[in-house]
Parts: C-alpha cells; sequence; structure tokens
C-alpha cells in the first residue's frame, strides 16, 4: 500500500482530560503523520506514539497545517479517536463463499452492510475473522515484524478441494501451510468452522478439527482454539449455491461428533479446544453446556457461551431482584426464537416481582426468510409484522444488537423511532448483559 493512498486520519473524538485535549486537538482535525511517519491505521497510530517526544503533522477543521510538539510517558496514550481503525481503506475479500452473510442481503440498504472485510487488521483489533487469502507478501511481512496475534481466521475445511470448493479462490487450499507459517513464528490464530451440511460436515469436519489440533501442541500454539458453527442462510442467497439450512438431525450429529473430540482434547491438552457454538444445541432442542465447561470463554464473541453465560449473570443479578415494585408495569421483550426454551427461566423469574409482568416474545424473521432466528438478525420489518396485532402492554424492551452500533437503526434500516410510531408503544433499549434487562424492567 502506498503512502499517497493513506489520507489523514479524521478525529472523531478526543478523551476528555488526556493529552490531547490539553494541547488544544478537537474533533474534525486530521491527523498527518508522527515523527515524520505516515500511519497506516490504527495499529501503527499505537506503535508510532509508544516515544516520550512526538512531533505531529496535523491538519485543522479548516485544512490548514500544524505542527505540534508532545512529550510525554513512554506509554501514555494521547487520548485520540479516530473515525475509523484503518486509514488507507478496507482490504476487502475476493471469495466467493456460498454462505457468506454479505451475498445473503437484498439491494437498497446502507451501503456499508455490502462491504466484505477480510481485512487481518480489523481481526487483530477486534477479533473479526478473515480468510487469509487476500493478504500480499508484504502483508505477511508486517504480521511477522509487528508480532500482530492473535489473529482469527474462517477455516472452514483443511482438505484444499473442499476449502477451495467453499470459498471458490484457489488459494484457500494453501491452509496447513499458512498455520505452518504462523506455528514457525510463534504467532497464533482462533479459527472458525462453518459447517455446512453435505459439504464439510462428517468426515471432512472431523478431519478439520483433528488437523488443527496438531497446531495446538507446541508451547505457543498455533491454533489456540475452534469454533464450530452452523451456516446461517437467507431467502436472497442465490439458488445455485448448493447449501441446505441445518436441521435438527444435522445439529445432533454435529454435537455427537464434537463432543467425542472435546472428550479427546480434554485428556490430550486439558482444554476442550474446539467449542460447539450455542446455536447447534437450540437446534437440535438440547440444553446448553454447563458455565464450568467453557472454561475462560474463548470463543464467546462466535456464539460460543454466550447464552450460558447470559444465563448465569442473570442468576446472580436475580438475587437483588425486589418482591414487588410499587406501579404496575407490563413489558414485552422481543427476542429471536432461538433463544426462547433458554430464557424462559428468565421471564419467569422476573414475573415472580409482583407488579411486574414481562412477556417473552420470540420472533422469527420473515425478511431473511429464516424459520429459525438469533436475535441479532430481527429487523424492524420483522418486529412489526411480528407485533403488530399482539397486545404490547406498557412498552418494548430491546437488545440494541439488533441496531448498527451507535445507532438506533435495524439491518433493514428501519430506525427504533419509526417502529415506535407504527406500533405506538414507547421501547426501550436493552444494552447487553442480565443487569441491563432487570434494569429495564424495573426503572419507573
Amino acid at each position: 500500500m502506498s503512502k499517497s493512498s493513506v489520507q489523514p486520519a479524521l478525529i472523531s473524538a478526543v478523551v476528555p482530560d488526556s493529552i490531547a485535549a490539553e494541547v488544544g486537538f478537537e474533533p474534525g482535525d486530521r491527523l498527518v503523520s508522527i515523527n515524520g511517519d505516515v500511519p497506516r491505521d490504527l495499529i501503527d497510530y499505537r506503535f508510532l506514539c509508544a516515544d516520550e517526544y512526538l512531533t505531529l503533522e496535523v491538519l485543522d477543521a479548516a485544512g490548514r497545517p500544524h505542527q505540534v510538539e508532545i512529550e510525554k510517558d513512554f506509554d501514555s496514550e494521547l487520548g485520540l479517536e479516530f473515525e475509523t481503525a484503518l486509514f488507507d481503506g478496507l482490504i476487502q475479500c475476493n471469495n466467493h463463499c456460498p454462505f457468506c452473510f454479505i451475498d445473503q442481503k437484498p439491494p437498497g440498504l446502507r451501503s456499508s452492510l455490502y462491504l466484505k472485510d477480510d481485512d487481518y487488521r480489523l481481526s487483530f483489533l477486534y477479533g473479526s475473522y478473515l480468510t487469509l487469502t487476500n493478504i500480499p507478501p508484504h502483508e505477511w511481512d508486517r504480521i511477522e515484524a509487528m508480532r500482530l496475534s492473535p489473529l482469527y481466521v474462517s477455516v472452514h475445511a483443511t482438505h484444499p478441494d473442499v476449502r477451495i470448493r467453499l470459498l471458490k479462490n484457489l488459494r484457500a487450499g494453501q491452509i496447513l501451510d499458512q498455520l505452518q507459517w504462523f506455528q514457525q513464528r510463534r504467532l497464533q490464530i482462533h479459527a472458525q468452522v462453518v459447517v455446512c451440511p453435505g459439504i464439510n460436515d462428517g468426515e471432512i469436519l472431523q478431519q478439520t478439527i483433528l488437523d488443527l489440533a496438531q497446531f495446538h501442541q507446541s508451547e505457543v500454539p498455533a491454533v489456540a482454539s475452534i469454533a464450530v458453527v452452523p451456516v446461517g442462510l437467507t431467502r436472497f442467497r442465490p439458488p445455485e449455491d448448493e447449501l441446505k439450512p441445518v436441521e435438527p438431525t444435522d445439529a445432533t450429529a454435529v454435537i455427537n461428533l464434537v463432543q467425542q473430540l472435546q472428550a479427546q482434547f480434554q485428556n490430550q491438552f486439558g482444554t476442550t479446544f474446539a467449542w460447539l457454538a450455542d446455536e447447534w444445541f437450540l437446534i437440535a432442542g438440547q440444553d446448553l453446556p454447563s458455565e464450568s465447561h467453557y472454561e475462560e470463554y474463548p470463543q464467546i464473541d462466535n456464539g460460543v457461551g454466550s447464552i450460558r453465560q447470559f444465563l448465569s449473570q442473570f442468576d446472580q443479578a436475580a438475587t437483588s431482584l425486589p418482591s414487588h415494585i410499587p406501579a404496575g408495569k407490563d413489558l414485552t421483550w422481543v427476542v429471536g426464537n432461538t433463544v426462547e426454551k433458554a430464557f424462559r427461566p428468565i421471564v419467569q423469574r422476573l414475573n415472580q416481582v409482583q407488579g411486574l409482568t414481562v412477556t417473552l416474545a420470540p420472533l422469527r424473521s420473515d425478511y431473511w426468510g429464516q424459520t429459525m432466528t438469533v436475535t441479532g438478525l430481527l429487523t424492524g420489518q420483522d418486529i412489526l409484522s411480528g407485533l403488530r396485532h399482539q397486545p404490547l402492554g406498557d412498552g418494548l424492551l430491546l437488545p440494541t444488537l439488533m441496531l448498527k452500533y451507535g445507532t438506533t437503526q435495524f439491518l433493514d434500516d428501519m430506525t427504533v423511532a419509526e417502529l415506535s410510531d407504527e406500533l405506538d408503544v414507547p421501547i426501550g433499549l436493552i444494552q447487553g448483559g442480565a443487569e441491563d434487562v432487570i434494569r429495564a424492567c424495573l426503572q419507573q
């Protein structure tokens, strides 16, 4: 990537009482260089700022250039936040995976929903998954030189022909060589396997997990963990994609196969190593594993143990629930229908509070054409069609994971305010954890 393609980094916020605030930085300023070096991204920025003496080239909001000299402790942060972590643009994906969620969206949505991220920098910074097929040689050199580890890699299959079939990219067959590259340099990845019934399940899945386990046996395991995830399909996918939805029988078969390997890995490594996403148990109609099963939740951002953790957090938070509330309250809590069975005990406990009535509204997504739907994929249209003619009480409770980060916009671009007007009911947003659910139920 040439320096000419790197844009001055737009500063979106300045942390109060920080070094940058004291110097006089303001949102709208742009960072051009640090000690003469032009940062490509947030990684470069953090590396270059790890110095006691900094000379910053800056453009103010009017485009006027300034030079700012700063003396600070080596590890002190400046307090600048940026509009994006990538100052030279996103490395996009050139694979053609038939299960890619980007390709399973309808036309006409906001443009950011169609960006195919395959950028190792976002993987390092935020844990997003990449395929390793789009990294040119000089970027591999940078990963090694800057020790950018761990990365999060969508493996799907270690058999070269099967991975090429899934990614529609001849370079996809190099995955085992790439894992050896990480192993030789004592760098790590966390792996993901999206299981497509009839393609990479059964013996192929078993081979994939056992191949990856070979890279877990050194002092610094090249493969730190595996998440096994069911493929998610929508009605907008191409008809020739040869994919089929995961049925309960498929889920049961995957659970049985992986659990046998988990027992083997516990004996061999002292860890479960290969983890099943919660969706497998929900689809199969089975109970989730106990909290102790998930160890340190190494793949929780991939849906491994997130529901169990939520249930455990609720059990702890529920000890402070009052016996009653002074004014009656009737609320409807909207979730994806996959968690209906798991969340029933939560609703039963909430309804033990005298004066509080919580009704769970488990919805499927007709927008995406899914029979079983996780909460984060519900759209405004799904909620509107599912609840339009239902008694909703005093208000709706909506988890914010349905919304674009930092906004009140659903995946279909409807806003919370528009949904509230259509249903003629107030809407309260639940930020995340179990304590937030309780707080939303009790606040007056």
